[in-house]
């Protein structure tokens, strides 16, 4: 071994910069190196960059412009820190340096490099290098453009990447499930997921997640209980609460239950994320007695936690406990913010509370300096709307600094029907289909509404609207949960196994009613 470099590491300080756990310590440790003349070895120096690139990217970025001679090492720490700030576009910038400099990259660099991309064109460019070097037989490299790319909706190019690539392993198969739905290419994720030579834990997680955040909940639901009748593989944390998260929307309650019940073997069930899902689940499935017992039963809870079960009491007909909760919140947990604020102020769905409201929106800005979104906008329009104070919640919807959306404007509209006010809901009606043309509902409510006052005319005019824009009309549809497996019915279906029995029960139970 180079003496220099035995002396190097026999010195106390180097044994200090080994054992540095802070910012301040390095820079201590720092000018003692320059003090006594060791910040001249790039091997000190080299130490001293990757650790503060980690914490303090300027601060690394001057150690490099003080070195005379700096390593593909130096560089590879310095864009590596880049790549976790927001200043990620100086990654690239520093890369054109070292190429500059005369310095060539190594396996370590590309890895990083990709994940400086702040834009499609970055992307290219380091794609270019990446095949100029010879690295794109690299599997996690291979994976990191195919996430890279997908990001950028450049799904098609994500796809080429994977084609090409010559070992398609399951991380990069699982990155290209991941990007597919991303993007809402449904039908390429599951063409992926089935054509895997290999399948393990995080490649179910990402079809699961997937389904979930496509709101294919049954599919999610369906996916997950193959896997645990085949035994194929140990569900891992991602999995189980994205699959909590399916149970909750479509109301699969002895699923749900069944994960709960594996969380309390594994002593999951009082962490924090964990928590926060069996609320949100227990309050969905209408069991919110047992929500508000793993609730009060939390160690520790934070924001989302208590965000969920003020929601949770309020989509339960709890309108007061909620708003109790969201003031003792208040007193002695976590500062609220804005989702919270759509929580307590679903729970305010009632002109009792009409009051409430304005006073939970005026402490919003002045008290927490949470700035109102479309979503608390859309409650108070929601409430005056229910109240049957329409002119007030047309001039919010004028005074809102953002454009209305769909939703807004489907509470605006079913308030006016509700207290019979045809002009303003006729207005309600334009802005709708005007935002959502193929929403099929949207229609059904107009056509309605010209039906129950004999306007023929209007309900003709709704019709071949629908005719020219070809709206299809989506069929109504309900579901059950029987011995942990979802039954989804459609109006005039007669798909279901069991459809014949089940009709024939309806006959009898109808028979029964009339006699």
């Amino acid at each position: 071994m180079n003496r220099t470099i035995i002396y190097t590491i026999s010195n106390p300080l180097y044994l200090l910069l080994e054992k540095c756990s802070t910012l301040d310590q390095l820079k201590q440790i720092h000018a003692q190196a320059i003090t006594i003349g060791l910040a001249r070895f790039t091997y000190i120096t080299s130490k001293l960059l990757a650790f503060s690139a980690i914490s303090d990217i300027d601060y690394a970025h001057a150690i490099l412009n003080q070195i005379s001679m700096p390593t593909i090492f130096d560089f590879n720490s310095l864009i590596l820190g880049y790549s976790k700030t927001s200043k990620q576009e100086f990654g690239i910038l520093l890369y054109t340096k070292m190429r500059n400099e005369g310095i060539k990259p190594n396996a370590r660099t590309f890895p990083v490099l990709v994940k400086t991309c702040d834009c499609l064109h970055s992307l290219l460019q380091v794609h270019g290098q990446i095949v100029k070097y010879g690295n794109v037989s690299d599997v996690y490299l291979t994976s990191s453009l195919i996430c890279m790319y997908s990001n950028y909706k450049a799904v098609e190019l994500a796809k080429k990447v994977f084609e090409e690539s010559s070992y398609k392993n399951v991380v990069c198969c699982t990155s290209l499930i991941t990007g597919c739905f991303s993007n809402g290419l449904i039908d390429d994720a599951c063409k992926v997921f089935d054509e895997m030579p290999e399948r393990n834990d995080v490649s179910y997680s990402a079809m699961i997640s997937g389904f979930v955040k496509n709101e294919l909940f049954n599919e999610a639901i369906r996916l997950f209980c193959r896997m645990m009748d085949r035994g194929i593989v140990n569900p891992n944390r991602s999995l189980l609460l994205s699959i909590l998260n399916a149970c909750g929307a479509v109301g699969a309650f002895d699923i749900g239950r069944s994960i709960h019940c594996q969380l309390a073997e594994d002593s999951f069930s009082n962490e924090l994320d964990f928590g926060t899902a069996l609320i949100n689940f227990y309050a969905k499935c209408g069991d919110i007695e047992k929500a508000k017992y793993i609730f009060n039963k939390m160690p520790c809870k934070d924001v989302a936690t208590w965000s969920t079960m003020i929601l949770g009491l309020a989509t339960n007909g709890k309108n007061e406990t909620a708003i109790d909760l969201f003031e003792e919140m208040e007193q002695k947990g976590p500062v609220p913010n804005d989702i919270t604020f759509v929580a307590v102020l679903v729970a305010c769905n009632h002109k009792t509370l009409l009051k409430t409201s304005w006073r939970l929106l005026g402490k919003m800005s002045k008290v927490y300096n949470v700035k109102l979104t479309i979503e608390h906008y859309g409650c108070m329009i929601d409430l005056l709307a229910r109240s049957g104070l329409l002119k007030e919640a047309e001039m919010l919807i004028k005074l809102m600094p953002m454009a209305p959306d769909g939703a807004i404007w489907g509470s605006f509209l079913h308030g006016c029907l509700t207290h019979n006010e045809m002009h303003l809901a006729e207005t309600g009606g334009k802005h709708l289909l005007a935002l959502e043309p193929n929403h099929s509902g949207r229609y059904v409510v107009l056509a309605n509404m010209y039906a129950n006052n004999g306007s023929w005319e209007g309900v003709i005019k709704l019709r071949k609207m629908m005719t020219e824009r070809k709206v299809a009309i989506a069929p109504g549809w309900s579901f059950i949960e029987v011995d942990g497996i979802v039954n989804k019915f459609f109006v005039g279906d007669r798909c279901h196994p069991q459809a014949g029995d089940l009709h024939e029960i309806l006959q009898l139970l109808n028979n029964a009613l009339l006699n």
